[in-house]
């Protein structure tokens, strides 16, 4: 009887899989016009992420320009075992998880802090001006931002060494002595992105029924209790798949913020696997070594994000999939 059921029960299932595929299909055609919205995403997508994966063909070649990518002479995974063998490359992996993993002690819990804080506010128009303020850094690209950087901590006429030199303080070479370096990508990485990070959090906190904060206010908890026992668990969910996309970051550097602000003398510190990657592959043309190099990276990142994904969800259930 037992089987019997199990067996009409599968029936069922896949007797109705075509017609949920049907209704997806149909659902599709029905709001065609917002289907059709999404067609210059998709087409952006393939071309510039999809397509260009076919070039990675060439870390396992000897590529040359004359011979083309097929008719470049295989080598296997020669330069993968090269790259494994560089002390140059070992140095810039060591300073991309750092510097990441700094970004991602300070600033990844920054963005948390700032949304439970406006949360709080009650003042409107306090609120959208903290929002605006702290939104416009990530509309500037890095270029903008680092000359923005450059002057502002120039040791001669930039504002901060000249209120270090009134307090009787020598300047300091921020962009370019080996102690002040990394502090200085992180801050400035947190500036850019603190205001854009909390829209995310924000909008989680706006799912909190307001009946809990009632009654809780009925049981006599205060602000800070509110924020411990409601608020905080409210973005746990958010606050773990945000943190498994920031695991995947810690050697997947940002390539713009490094190249404009980092210079010879602070590459010992500096130097991340992108700017490493660019510098062998367009300015040394060692292309297919260039791409190995890319490709080490990028299985790293998917095996963190893997990783981190299986922990979250052995944790506390949440998680990408």
């Amino acid at each position: 009887m037992i089987a019997r059921t199990r067996i009409t029960r599968t029936s069922t299932k896949t007797a109705r899989a075509p017609f949920r595929r049907t209704g997806t299909l149909r659902s599709y055609w029905k709001y065609r016009n917002l289907t059709l919205m999404l067609l210059p995403g998709i087409v952006y997508y393939f071309v510039f992420h999809y397509v260009p994966i076919y070039g990675v063909i060439i870390a396992f070649k000897d590529y040359s320009f004359s011979a083309g990518i097929w008719g470049s002479r295989w080598v296997g995974l020669e330069h993968f075992r090269l790259l494994l063998s560089r002390d140059s490359f070992w140095e810039v992996f060591r300073n991309t998880v750092v510097i990441n993993g700094l970004k991602l002690i300070f600033g990844f819990p920054a963005p948390i802090v700032l949304a439970i804080l406006l949360n709080e506010v009650r003042t409107a128009f306090f609120k959208r001006f903290v929002q605006t303020v702290s939104y416009l850094p990530h509309f500037l690209s890095w270029v903008i931002l680092s000359g923005i950087l450059i002057e502002f901590l120039s040791p001669s006429t930039g504002p901060v060494n000249i209120i270090l030199q009134a307090l009787g303080m020598k300047p300091i070479y921020f962009l370019a002595d080996v102690n002040w370096f990394r502090s200085v990508l992180v801050t400035s990485d947190i500036w850019k992105d603190l205001g854009w990070g909390t829209i995310v959090y924000l909008a989680a906190l706006t799912g909190v029924s307001p009946e809990l904060h009632d009654a809780a206010r009925v049981d006599g908890a205060n602000r800070y209790h509110r924020m411990r026992y409601i608020t905080l668990p409210s973005l746990i969910p958010v606050i773990t798949i945000m943190l498994i996309f920031a695991v995947g970051k810690l050697v997947n550097d940002d390539f713009d913020q490094v190249f404009n602000l980092y210079n010879p003398s602070v590459y010992s510190v500096g130097d991340v696997i992108s700017t490493y990657t660019y510098r062998s592959g367009l300015v040394q043309m060692e292309y297919s070594f260039a791409t190995a190099v890319g490709l080490f990276k990028n299985v790293l990142a998917l095996v963190l994000v893997l990783s981190a994904n299986a922990i979250a969800k052995r944790i506390n259930e949440y998680g990408l999939w």
